[in-house]
Parts: C-alpha cells; sequence; structure tokens
C-alpha cells in the first residue's frame, strides 16, 4: 500500500517500486483504506493524514515504513509492538543525507558550535523539518535551525560549523525525489527482520 502515490515523493516513489518488482495499491486522501493482507504499508503524506493512514494500517495487520514527519509515531509504535508489528520511520530516506547527517556527528566532536540551514519547497508544512530536528539531536548543544519554505526547492540542508578562524560546512542537497528510492527499498527489504514497534533511521539500516 502506498499511501499518497499521486503526491510529489509517492509519483515517483510508485513507479519505481513497481520496476524492482513490487506490486502497488496506491491509496489518496479520502479513499477507504482497506489493506488487509499485504506485505507493507509506505506513508508519504502529510502530518494530519499519515498518523491515520498508519494507525488504520496497523489496526489491520500490515507493518508500515513512514516517511512523513511532523507528528508523533511513539503512541503509534507502542501499538505496533502490541501487534506484532514493524514500524520503520525514517526523516529522510536519502542515503546522502543519512551521511550528512553522520559527519556532522562525528563534526560536532571537535568543533562542537554548530547552527543548521534546511530548504524545503513551500509545500513541506512542518518547520523544523525531521531531518533537522534528527541532525541537531545527534550533534547535540541545542544548535539554531533556520527553516527557509520557498517555491523552487526540493530538500536541501547544510551544517555550519565555527571554530576560532575556521567554518566548516557539510551540505545535502535532493534535487529529485527519486533520491529517496534506495532508502525505501531497503527499508522494504528490511522490514521482515525488524523486531516488533518502532524503529527509527535510516542509519540504523545501513550499520
Amino acid at each position: 500500500a502506498l499511501f499518497g502515490a499521486d503526491g510529489k515523493v509517492g509519483s515517483a516513489l510508485g513507479p519505481a517500486l513497481e520496476r524492482a518488482g513490487h506490486e502497488v495499491h496506491g491509496i489518496e486522501l479520502g479513499d477507504a483504506i482497506e489493506v488487509t493482507g499485504l506485505d507493507a504499508a509506505v506513508d508519504f503524506t502529510a502530518p494530519d493524514a499519515g498518523a491515520a493512514n498508519v494507525r488504520a494500517a496497523l489496526e489491520q495487520g500490515v507493518p508500515c515504513i513512514v516517511g512523513t514527519t511532523g507528528f508523533e509515531l511513539e503512541l503509534l509504535g507502542e501499538l505496533a509492538k502490541e501487534r506484532g508489528l514493524a514500524l520503520f520511520h525514517a526523516p529522510n530516506f536519502a542515503i546522502g543525507a543519512v551521511l550528512m547527517m553522520r559527519f556532522s556527528a562525528e563534526a560536532a566532536q571537535f568543533m562542537p558550535r554548530a547552527e543548521i540551514v534546511e530548504l524545503h519547497n513551500e509545500a513541506k508544512k512542518d518547520a523544523p523539518s525531521g531531518t533537522a530536528r534528527a541532525t541537531a539531536a545527534l550533534i547535540g548543544g541545542d544548535p539554531v535551525i533556520h527553516s527557509v519554505r520557498l517555491p523552487g526547492l526540493v530538500a536541501h540542508q547544510e551544517v555550519i560549523f565555527g571554530g576560532e578562524g575556521q567554518t566548516l560546512t557539510i551540505r545535502h542537497d535532493t534535487s529529485s525525489r527519486e533520491a529517496f528510492v534506495p532508502g525505501v527499498l531497503l527499508a522494504l527489504e528490511r522490514l521482515p527482520s525488524l523486531p516488533p514497534g518502532l524503529t527509527v533511521g535510516l542509519e540504523t539500516l545501513l550499520s
């Protein structure tokens, strides 16, 4: 099941999933959520819709992969655990973005002063982004996050570290939503082996 199949991410993800051999059942806002018997549900929608989609899928016995940010997943993680289902969430499914976060966490050990600038299309409703919040948590020290929402952008983030006489910038740019496809395919591959309940972060699948 692909929630948001006609959306910006879904329209790129659906054909890629089919090319990889998956049978895709697209579900849009207002459609009946009937997913019983499917192997997995993938949600790339909006915060207000994502929570209801994931809950419905879990209640029908279907494990979920969630790329939507801006809503709390902890209670849904408890529901997944009760049902013996995996619930996987990544704030960013682009492998380059995960590496950007990993390198930022390493740099913060030596240059603790940092600020984050995240830039997304104006249609993105949550600010700061889930990727920026996750990066800030990895860096520590409560870095300032600057959020930019403008047309023409897809998903971009830079982490700027400052020290005496020097700066270090670590930046990742997503120019096309096809960048999320390898991460989603990896999550689908690993989903059956994940423990019941909530697992967060594409990095947990890359280690």
